[in-house]
């Protein structure tokens, strides 16, 4: 499915003719504004209503997912930001009552079946242990759609949303088992090539995922590395002569 939000169709631009618009009024800045009207005209928010997700994000993951094959029955899963908990629902549907899913956040979040929410920061060095605990062993996948809270500045939101994917990354290698699977968003920009290259030293496959559901007109991607060889498989580093 396309992402179109607005402008002419083959159709003879009906589709731009329905488009919601939104006053700037009742105290509304301008950016408030044009977001509400994205949302107001985008197709995944009103599917997501529709079909009893939590949220949009949803079809990124089903999407990843369709084309992937990383959610299986009887799954651990581990969804990292998980608020407002879309991907933990996904998650869910799929490993069934067999697996687990444990959705983490500084925000809590409202319950759902099939899933074991918890407040909890991952940086706290307990995290590990805790979540491996609530998981029964350890994850098959580790999954973060977490993005930094934006400053307006494209640079700096670009590095402080690929710090926060390196630092899950770090999190990801203490909970996975072998041949586990670690997703993230990042945003295109160059610099995740760090990020990547550090992945590629635990993973056998490590790629760039652009789901339809992410916007068009935004610069996120997702990285998937898979096959997690497990950090004593590492070659020790070279000692200093």
């Amino acid at each position: 499915m396309s992402d179109r939000r607005g402008g002419a169709s083959s159709g003879g631009g009906v589709r731009g003719d329905l488009k919601q618009r939104v006053k700037t009024g009742r105290g509304r800045t301008l950016s408030q504004k044009r977001w509400l009207e994205r949302q107001l005209n985008d197709p995944y928010v009103a599917r997501a209503k529709r079909e009893g997700y939590r949220s949009r994000a949803a079809y990124k993951l089903i999407e990843i997912d369709e084309r992937y094959k990383l959610l299986r029955a009887g799954q651990r899963v581990v969804d990292l930001g998980a608020a407002p908990g879309g991907w933990s629902q996904v998650a869910a549907r799929t490993v069934g009552p067999t697996g687990r899913v444990v959705g983490i956040d500084l925000l809590e979040i409202e319950p759902m079946a099939g899933v074991e929410f918890i407040t909890l920061d991952f940086l706290d060095p307990a995290a590990p242990a805790q979540l491996t605990a609530l998981l029964g062993g350890p994850a098959d996948l580790v999954l973060s759609d977490m993005a930094a809270n934006a400053t307006g500045h494209k640079k700096t939101d670009h590095l402080r949303i690929i710090g926060l994917a390196e630092t899950a990354a770090v999190f990801a290698r203490e909970i996975l088992g072998p041949g586990g699977a670690y997703l993230a968003k990042v945003f295109q920009g160059g610099t995740e090539g760090a990020l990547l290259t550090d992945l590629k030293r635990d993973f056998t496959t490590v790629r760039h995922v652009k789901p339809a559901a992410s916007r068009a007109d935004s610069s996120e991607l997702y990285v998937l590395a898979t096959g997690y060889r497990g950090i004593a498989s590492r070659a020790p580093a070279p000692e200093d002569d």
